[in-house]
């Protein structure tokens, strides 16, 4: 990454941000990302995130260094690999605490920036609304802390590399639970009918998704060329979502990375509403489909929201999206 700030070293202060999560979750505190860029020019911005996500740390133009980091699941980190004095400024983008509090706290922090808590009283931070948007919530923390910051200020740049299928449909049927995942049936279904109609169908999966992926291209006739199954390196797949025709899927960082890429998009959400999670509302490239009520998300079975989305809604959807820009 880049250095024009500094390693560390010298008299160059230092900004530290926890966000050790996933690719969805990196996509959803950019705007925040790029707000503290903006009000700490002058610092190193050292980003604690999962080691897989360094490229997409820096196509935000906001990260000068990553601190790899990461737990299971949603967890807190157990430490940080911090090292020299301690940071000038540290904002917890991770959680609305206490341990996430207490992780940078104990790094002697020259200013903190973290929600309020009752268990973590010397913070004094704005509260936390477990209803809110996520991008709109780590914006408004730091408003409370004399930041400006923009919601909308998610894009990202074109990747350099070319798409391993421009112009394709791709269709992404894993997400982070059970809960979250559409029936294969459906997502076959929908990519027999678009490649019914001439369109180029590919279809992805994380680095634990194969047989999911390979299950799905079986029943939905695809040739092995347009199967991309056990994770593709962020920066292939960053260009996949970037030069697609659009993108088909459950609620999951894929859909995230088409908004960042202005990709047109159809999100089928459930158990969790587009309200705290979706694309940005009115924007027609991106349509979240959603019946609720809200349900649980570490559910072993597909959630009754996600289940009330059929096959023709779906297709609806996507034959009612504009065609991509690029």
């Amino acid at each position: 990454m880049s250095g024009s700030r500094g390693t560390g070293g010298g008299d160059t202060p230092r900004l530290l941000v926890l966000r050790a999560l996933g690719l969805g979750d990196l996509l959803a505190g950019v705007p925040a990302l790029r707000a503290l860029r903006r009000a700490f020019p002058q610092h190193e911005t050292v980003l604690a995130a999962p080691e897989e996500l360094r490229a997409l740390a820096e196509a935000t133009g906001a990260v000068d260094r990553l601190l790899p980091a990461r737990a299971p699941g949603r967890a807190v980190p157990p430490a940080l690999d911090w090292t020299g004095p301690p940071p000038d400024v540290a904002v917890d983008l991770h959680g609305n605490g206490p341990p996430s509090h207490r992780l940078l706290a104990a790094l002697g922090p020259g200013r903190l920036f973290a929600f309020a808590h009752p268990r973590t009283p010397g913070i004094e931070g704005p509260p936390w609304y477990a209803d809110e948007h996520e991008r709109d919530r780590w914006c408004r923390l730091l408003r409370w802390y004399g930041v400006a910051a923009d919601s909308a200020d998610l894009r990202l740049p074109r990747p350099a590399g070319p798409s391993p299928a421009p112009g394709a449909l791709v269709v992404h049927p894993g997400a982070g639970s059970p809960a979250r995942q559409w029936p294969l049936d459906r997502f076959a279904r929908v990519a027999e009918a678009v490649r019914a109609r001439g369109h180029r169908v590919v279809v992805t999966g994380g680095p634990d998704e194969g047989d999911l992926v390979a299950t799905l291209a079986e029943r939905a006739r695809l040739p092995d060329t347009d199967v991309f199954g056990g994770g593709l390196p962020l920066g292939r797949f960053s260009a996949l979502v970037a030069g697609a025709r659009a993108v088909l899927s459950g609620d999951t960082g894929i859909a995230h990375l088409a908004v960042a890429h202005a990709t047109p998009s159809v999100t089928l959400c459930g158990p969790i509403p587009p309200s705290r999670w979706g694309p940005p509302r009115g924007d027609p490239r991106h349509t979240a489909l959603w019946h609720g009520p809200e349900g649980d998300p570490h559910g072993h079975r597909p959630d009754p929201a996600l289940l009330r989305i059929s096959t023709e809604e779906a297709l609806d959807a996507l034959d009612a999206l504009p065609e991509p820009s690029h």
